[in-house]
Protein backbone atom coordinates (compact mmCIF):
# COMPACT_ATOMS: atom_id res chain seq x y z
CA UNK A 1 0.00 0.00 0.00
CA UNK A 2 1.20 3.55 -0.64
CA UNK A 3 0.15 6.86 1.20
CA UNK A 4 0.23 10.19 -0.85
CA UNK A 5 0.45 12.84 1.78
CA UNK A 6 -0.49 16.44 1.35
CA UNK A 7 0.64 19.21 3.99
CA UNK A 8 -0.81 22.62 4.53
CA UNK A 9 2.84 24.17 4.19
CA UNK A 10 1.32 27.60 6.18
CA UNK A 11 1.09 25.62 9.44
CA UNK A 12 4.01 25.13 11.37
CA UNK A 13 1.95 22.88 12.96
CA UNK A 14 1.42 20.64 10.18
CA UNK A 15 5.10 20.48 8.95
CA UNK A 16 6.29 19.29 12.61
CA UNK A 17 3.66 16.81 12.30
CA UNK A 18 5.16 15.70 8.38
CA UNK A 19 8.59 15.26 9.68
CA UNK A 20 7.19 12.43 12.65
CA UNK A 21 4.52 11.58 10.34
CA UNK A 22 8.03 10.49 7.51
CA UNK A 23 9.69 9.19 10.41
CA UNK A 24 7.18 6.82 11.49
CA UNK A 25 6.36 5.55 7.95
CA UNK A 26 10.19 4.81 7.31
CA UNK A 27 10.55 2.92 10.43
CA UNK A 28 7.51 0.40 9.43
CA UNK A 29 9.03 0.71 5.90
CA UNK A 30 5.92 2.10 4.53
CA UNK A 31 5.58 3.63 0.71
CA UNK A 32 4.78 6.94 0.81
CA UNK A 33 4.97 10.11 -1.27
CA UNK A 34 4.30 13.53 -1.19
CA UNK A 35 2.90 15.89 -3.69
CA UNK A 36 5.68 18.25 -4.84
CA UNK A 37 5.00 21.60 -2.49
CA UNK A 38 4.86 19.71 0.80
CA UNK A 39 8.29 17.84 -0.55
CA UNK A 40 10.04 20.99 -1.45
CA UNK A 41 8.58 22.36 2.16
CA UNK A 42 10.16 19.52 3.90
CA UNK A 43 13.19 18.49 2.11
CA UNK A 44 12.46 15.35 1.08
CA UNK A 45 12.95 14.08 -2.43
CA UNK A 46 9.61 11.39 -2.48
CA UNK A 47 7.70 13.85 -4.75
CA UNK A 48 5.34 13.97 -7.44
CA UNK A 49 3.13 16.99 -8.99
CA UNK A 50 -0.42 16.47 -6.67
CA UNK A 51 -1.75 15.86 -10.23
CA UNK A 52 -0.42 12.47 -10.01
CA UNK A 53 -1.20 11.35 -6.72
CA UNK A 54 -3.88 9.73 -7.81
CA UNK A 55 -2.41 7.13 -10.32
CA UNK A 56 0.59 6.54 -8.08
CA UNK A 57 -1.41 6.03 -4.50
CA UNK A 58 -3.97 4.04 -2.76
CA UNK A 59 -4.59 6.15 0.14
CA UNK A 60 -4.16 9.70 0.45
CA UNK A 61 -3.20 11.82 3.84
CA UNK A 62 -4.27 15.15 4.75
CA UNK A 63 -2.19 17.43 7.19
CA UNK A 64 -4.16 20.16 7.92
CA UNK A 65 -7.17 21.61 8.32
CA UNK A 66 -10.81 21.42 6.58
CA UNK A 67 -9.27 23.47 3.76
CA UNK A 68 -6.52 21.17 3.21
CA UNK A 69 -8.92 18.05 3.07
CA UNK A 70 -11.06 20.28 0.62
CA UNK A 71 -7.67 20.40 -1.48
CA UNK A 72 -6.69 16.96 -0.82
CA UNK A 73 -10.07 15.31 -2.27
CA UNK A 74 -10.14 17.21 -5.43
CA UNK A 75 -6.90 15.07 -6.23
CA UNK A 76 -8.11 12.11 -4.37
CA UNK A 77 -10.93 11.60 -6.72
CA UNK A 78 -12.44 7.96 -4.93
CA UNK A 79 -9.23 7.01 -3.39
CA UNK A 80 -9.60 6.73 0.82
CA UNK A 81 -8.57 10.23 2.30
CA UNK A 82 -7.38 10.21 6.25
CA UNK A 83 -7.80 13.59 7.39
CA UNK A 84 -6.01 14.33 10.23
CA UNK A 85 -6.88 18.00 11.71
CA UNK A 86 -3.96 20.37 12.38
CA UNK A 87 -6.45 23.24 12.57
CA UNK A 88 -8.78 24.85 14.50
CA UNK A 89 -12.51 24.11 12.96
CA UNK A 90 -11.94 20.40 12.11
CA UNK A 91 -15.70 19.33 10.36
CA UNK A 92 -14.09 17.25 7.75
CA UNK A 93 -10.96 16.17 8.88
CA UNK A 94 -12.10 12.92 10.76
CA UNK A 95 -9.01 12.56 13.49
CA UNK A 96 -6.62 14.62 15.83
CA UNK A 97 -2.72 14.54 15.57
CA UNK A 98 -3.05 11.87 18.86
CA UNK A 99 -5.04 9.61 16.78
CA UNK A 100 -3.33 9.76 13.45
CA UNK A 101 -0.99 6.84 13.77
CA UNK A 102 -4.09 4.78 14.78
CA UNK A 103 -6.12 5.86 11.56
CA UNK A 104 -3.38 4.84 9.21
CA UNK A 105 -2.82 1.11 11.43
CA UNK A 106 -6.72 0.57 10.69
CA UNK A 107 -6.63 1.53 6.69
CA UNK A 108 -3.61 -0.96 6.52
CA UNK A 109 -5.26 -3.74 8.77
CA UNK A 110 -8.56 -2.79 6.88
CA UNK A 111 -10.06 -2.71 10.19
CA UNK A 112 -11.36 1.13 8.55
CA UNK A 113 -14.84 2.39 7.22
CA UNK A 114 -15.78 4.78 4.94
CA UNK A 115 -17.41 8.27 4.69
CA UNK A 116 -18.92 8.47 1.35
CA UNK A 117 -19.69 12.09 0.91
CA UNK A 118 -21.83 13.79 -2.34
CA UNK A 119 -19.98 16.43 -4.51
CA UNK A 120 -21.54 19.55 -6.91
CA UNK A 121 -20.36 19.27 -9.87
CA UNK A 122 -20.44 22.89 -12.23
CA UNK A 123 -20.47 22.92 -15.55
CA UNK A 124 -19.66 25.92 -17.79
CA UNK A 125 -18.19 26.87 -21.17
CA UNK A 126 -14.36 28.51 -21.08
CA UNK A 127 -12.92 29.46 -24.31
CA UNK A 128 -15.47 27.60 -26.44
CA UNK A 129 -15.31 24.14 -24.24
CA UNK A 130 -17.25 22.60 -21.72
CA UNK A 131 -15.48 22.55 -18.31
CA UNK A 132 -16.58 20.74 -15.54
CA UNK A 133 -15.56 21.54 -11.65
CA UNK A 134 -16.11 19.38 -8.67
CA UNK A 135 -16.97 20.71 -5.32
CA UNK A 136 -17.77 19.02 -2.06
CA UNK A 137 -18.89 21.68 -0.03
CA UNK A 138 -20.27 24.61 -2.25
CA UNK A 139 -20.20 26.01 -5.52
CA UNK A 140 -20.68 29.83 -5.14
CA UNK A 141 -21.50 32.96 -7.48
CA UNK A 142 -21.09 36.14 -5.98
CA UNK A 143 -21.49 39.90 -6.98
CA UNK A 144 -17.69 40.41 -6.55
CA UNK A 145 -16.79 44.05 -7.03
CA UNK A 146 -19.86 44.65 -8.78
CA UNK A 147 -20.97 48.29 -8.05
CA UNK A 148 -24.61 47.25 -7.36
CA UNK A 149 -26.55 44.16 -6.40
CA UNK A 150 -27.52 42.56 -9.54
CA UNK A 151 -30.12 39.56 -9.65
CA UNK A 152 -29.26 35.68 -9.46
CA UNK A 153 -31.85 33.95 -11.98
CA UNK A 154 -32.23 30.38 -10.74
CA UNK A 155 -33.68 27.67 -12.57
CA UNK A 156 -34.11 23.64 -11.27
CA UNK A 157 -34.72 21.25 -14.26
CA UNK A 158 -35.49 24.29 -17.05
CA UNK A 159 -38.23 25.98 -14.55
CA UNK A 160 -37.37 29.51 -13.31
CA UNK A 161 -37.38 28.88 -9.26
CA UNK A 162 -36.84 33.21 -9.00
CA UNK A 163 -35.01 35.78 -9.42
CA UNK A 164 -32.71 37.06 -6.41
CA UNK A 165 -31.43 39.83 -5.80
CA UNK A 166 -28.60 39.66 -3.72
CA UNK A 167 -24.76 39.45 -2.99
CA UNK A 168 -24.41 35.78 -4.22
CA UNK A 169 -25.80 32.49 -4.23
CA UNK A 170 -24.69 29.25 -3.25
CA UNK A 171 -25.25 26.00 -3.75
CA UNK A 172 -23.95 23.75 -0.72
CA UNK A 173 -24.22 19.92 0.04
CA UNK A 174 -24.77 18.17 3.16
CA UNK A 175 -21.06 18.73 4.00
CA UNK A 176 -20.98 22.16 2.82
CA UNK A 177 -23.89 23.05 5.32
CA UNK A 178 -21.65 24.00 7.83
CA UNK A 179 -19.49 26.22 5.47
CA UNK A 180 -20.43 29.78 3.62
CA UNK A 181 -23.88 28.76 3.71
CA UNK A 182 -24.28 27.98 7.53
CA UNK A 183 -22.68 31.43 7.89
CA UNK A 184 -25.23 32.88 5.08
CA UNK A 185 -28.23 31.88 7.36
CA UNK A 186 -28.52 28.41 5.79
CA UNK A 187 -29.47 25.37 7.93
CA UNK A 188 -27.73 22.38 9.21
CA UNK A 189 -27.99 19.41 7.68
CA UNK A 190 -26.68 15.91 7.86
CA UNK A 191 -24.26 14.51 6.30
CA UNK A 192 -25.24 11.96 4.09
CA UNK A 193 -28.71 13.87 3.51
CA UNK A 194 -29.87 13.44 0.07
CA UNK A 195 -30.48 17.36 -0.47
CA UNK A 196 -28.59 20.59 -1.45
CA UNK A 197 -29.55 23.62 -0.14
CA UNK A 198 -29.94 27.67 -2.10
CA UNK A 199 -28.78 30.00 0.27
CA UNK A 200 -28.64 33.66 -1.27
CA UNK A 201 -25.94 35.60 0.25
CA UNK A 202 -27.24 39.37 1.84
CA UNK A 203 -30.80 39.35 -0.03
CA UNK A 204 -32.61 42.17 -0.70
CA UNK A 205 -35.82 41.28 0.47
CA UNK A 206 -36.56 39.40 3.46
CA UNK A 207 -38.50 37.22 2.25
CA UNK A 208 -36.00 35.03 0.16
CA UNK A 209 -34.86 32.58 2.16
CA UNK A 210 -32.70 29.61 1.85
CA UNK A 211 -34.57 26.35 0.57
CA UNK A 212 -33.42 22.51 0.58
CA UNK A 213 -33.79 20.69 -2.60
CA UNK A 214 -33.38 17.18 -3.69
CA UNK A 215 -30.07 16.18 -4.79
CA UNK A 216 -31.55 14.52 -8.50
CA UNK A 217 -32.17 18.10 -9.38
CA UNK A 218 -30.22 20.44 -11.87
CA UNK A 219 -29.86 23.89 -11.39
CA UNK A 220 -29.17 26.52 -13.72
CA UNK A 221 -27.69 29.95 -12.40
CA UNK A 222 -27.50 33.36 -14.11
CA UNK A 223 -26.82 36.59 -13.55
CA UNK A 224 -28.89 39.60 -15.26
CA UNK A 225 -26.81 42.54 -15.06
CA UNK A 226 -25.15 45.23 -17.06
CA UNK A 227 -22.68 43.81 -19.60
CA UNK A 228 -19.70 46.00 -18.00
CA UNK A 229 -20.30 43.61 -15.09
CA UNK A 230 -18.03 39.95 -14.03
CA UNK A 231 -19.19 37.95 -11.42
CA UNK A 232 -16.20 35.05 -9.55
CA UNK A 233 -17.49 31.58 -10.03
CA UNK A 234 -16.31 29.69 -7.04
CA UNK A 235 -15.71 26.07 -6.37
CA UNK A 236 -15.09 25.72 -2.80
CA UNK A 237 -13.39 28.83 -2.63
CA UNK A 238 -11.60 28.86 -6.06
CA UNK A 239 -12.60 31.15 -8.37
CA UNK A 240 -12.46 29.31 -11.70
CA UNK A 241 -14.12 31.74 -13.92
CA UNK A 242 -15.89 35.04 -13.91
CA UNK A 243 -19.04 35.21 -15.27
CA UNK A 244 -20.70 37.41 -17.81
CA UNK A 245 -23.92 38.77 -17.36
CA UNK A 246 -26.75 36.30 -19.25
CA UNK A 247 -23.59 33.24 -18.67
CA UNK A 248 -25.40 29.88 -18.02
CA UNK A 249 -23.70 28.26 -15.50
CA UNK A 250 -25.04 24.29 -14.86
CA UNK A 251 -25.36 22.56 -10.97
CA UNK A 252 -25.93 18.95 -10.35
CA UNK A 253 -24.85 16.12 -8.52
CA UNK A 254 -21.34 14.64 -9.32
CA UNK A 255 -21.20 11.01 -9.73
CA UNK A 256 -18.16 10.77 -8.15
CA UNK A 257 -18.08 10.65 -4.44
CA UNK A 258 -15.65 11.76 -2.31
CA UNK A 259 -14.48 9.06 0.43
CA UNK A 260 -13.44 9.90 3.86
CA UNK A 261 -11.96 7.61 6.24
CA UNK A 262 -14.11 6.92 9.68
CA UNK A 263 -13.59 8.27 12.91
CA UNK A 264 -15.20 5.50 15.06
CA UNK A 265 -14.65 7.62 17.84
CA UNK A 266 -16.73 10.22 17.12
CA UNK A 267 -19.97 11.01 15.76
CA UNK A 268 -21.88 13.80 14.10
CA UNK A 269 -23.97 14.70 17.40
CA UNK A 270 -20.97 15.13 19.34
CA UNK A 271 -19.08 17.60 16.83
CA UNK A 272 -22.19 19.64 16.06
CA UNK A 273 -21.72 20.43 20.21
CA UNK A 274 -18.40 20.84 20.43
CA UNK A 275 -17.42 22.48 17.27
CA UNK A 276 -20.42 24.94 17.41
CA UNK A 277 -20.57 25.33 20.93
CA UNK A 278 -24.24 23.61 21.34
CA UNK A 279 -25.38 23.53 24.63
CA UNK A 280 -22.70 25.01 26.66
CA UNK A 281 -25.61 27.57 28.46
CA UNK A 282 -27.27 24.73 29.70
CA UNK A 283 -25.72 21.24 31.19
CA UNK A 284 -28.29 18.52 32.06
CA UNK A 285 -28.83 18.18 35.63
CA UNK A 286 -28.27 21.73 36.39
Amino acid sequence: MKFAIVVNINRDEAIALARKLITWLRERHLDHVFDAKSAEKLGVGNAAEIEELNKLCDVFISLGGDGTLLFTSHYSVTKPVIGINVGHLGFLAEFSREEMYSAIEQVLDGTYSIHDRTQLEAQVTIDGSIKRFTALNDVVVEKGAYPRIPAFIIKLDGEQLSSYRADGIIIATSTGSTAYSLSAGGPVIAPKSNVFVITPICPHMLTVRPLVISDDKTIEISVDAPPDGAFPLNCDGHVRKMLMPGEVITVKKSGEMINLVANENRNYCDILRSKLLWGREHKPGT
